[in-house]
């Protein structure tokens, strides 16, 4: 058995997209690849799950415009 790799952030925690947050097909209603969240932008993690296969932490931002989005630890940082 693989032990589970402990999450770096935590849910309630405040933090800033560390990139470009880009459209991957969860949302329909914009453009494939359209800048969802620009790199800088505030947001609050609202979940923490865990990828199985990749064992890693997923978060779900939810970020001040309004989009929540699943994002990987390299993606996002403190502010």
């Amino acid at each position: 058995m693989i032990d589970l790799r402990q999450p770096k952030f935590q849910w309630g925690q405040k933090i800033f997209a560390e990139i470009d947050l880009c459209n991957d097909g969860s949302y329909p209603d914009h453009e494939l690849e359209a800048v969802l969240v620009a790199a800088g932008s505030p947001g609050e993690i609202v979940n923490v799950g865990h990828h199985e296969d990749a064992n890693v932490p997923i978060y779900l931002v939810e970020f001040a415009s309004g989009h929540v989005i699943g994002c990987l630890e390299e993606e996002l940082r403190l502010g």
